[in-house]
């Protein structure tokens, strides 16, 4: 197998001396859809925070693209092709649809088939819609596609989501799982939070359980389909 896109190895980090990771190790190949899995608490938000340069690893590294993004600063990371749908969406509420999508738009130079307006207005016809209307006037579910769609304005090789579907109703869930095949079926890497386990196991090619900072086991959809039971005391809330 080809070398990994994203690698992360042996990762420690915390807040003041509380400890949130204690060794994390994973990776996520070029086209793959991963799935970070586990109770509140356990450590998967920060390991996004490592990833996105947020938050300082007091041990180990990452290396994306063959580079090391260690520690480096978030727009730098940013850049180097990678995008977050952050936990809470943190659209900006004051800029209109159509600005929060312009507001960090960046093409890379070797970008054969990059995100424009119009291709984001395809996949979320509710965003062309509301292109005139302020971000704090939108529904969650419309400020989640415009957090996935600002994220995909930058172009990015990896996309992270934290916390995909949390709080939305259940039909908004279903079309954000709907968005998430296409993007899989597009060749995009996906990395993606969420608890909704049912939606997850038809996209995902491997999920990664976090139990208190440490992953506790990695396995195909399948192999966690069959496993299921057993690790539901690493899965529930």
């Amino acid at each position: 197998m080809t070398a990994a896109l994203l690698q992360v190895d042996n990762l420690h980090a915390g807040y003041g001396s509380s400890q949130a990771l204690s060794g994390v190790s994973f990776q996520a190949h070029e086209g793959q859809f991963i799935t970070l899995l586990g109770r509140n608490g356990m450590g998967k938000s920060t390991t996004v925070s490592c990833l996105m340069g947020l938050l300082r690893p007091w041990q180990g590294n990452v290396h994306f693209n063959g580079r090391p993004i260690t520690g480096l600063r978030s727009h730098v990371i940013a850049r180097s092709g990678i995008g977050l749908v952050p936990e809470g969406r943190h659209i900006f509420p004051n800029l209109t649809v159509y600005e929060n999508l312009v507001a960090t738009a960046y093409t890379p130079t070797h970008c054969r088939s990059p995100w424009t307006l119009e291709a984001i207005y395809t996949l979320f016809p509710r965003l062309q819609e509301r292109a005139r209307h302020l971000g704090c006037n939108l529904s969650g579910g419309e400020q989640q596609m415009l957090a996935i769609g600002r994220a995909l304005m930058t172009n990015p090789r990896l996309l992270i989501l934290d916390e995909a579907t949390e709080g939305l109703a259940p039909l908004v869930r279903t079309e954000i799982w709907h968005c998430l095949a296409e993007l899989r079926k597009s060749g995009l890497t996906i990395l993606c939070i969420d608890k909704h386990l049912n939606a997850l196991l038809p996209l995902a090619d491997r999920h990664f359980i976090l139990e208190k900072g440490r992953v506790v086991w990695s396995g195909t959809s399948p192999e966690l389909q069959a496993a299921r039971e057993s690790l539901q005391a690493y899965l529930g809330v």
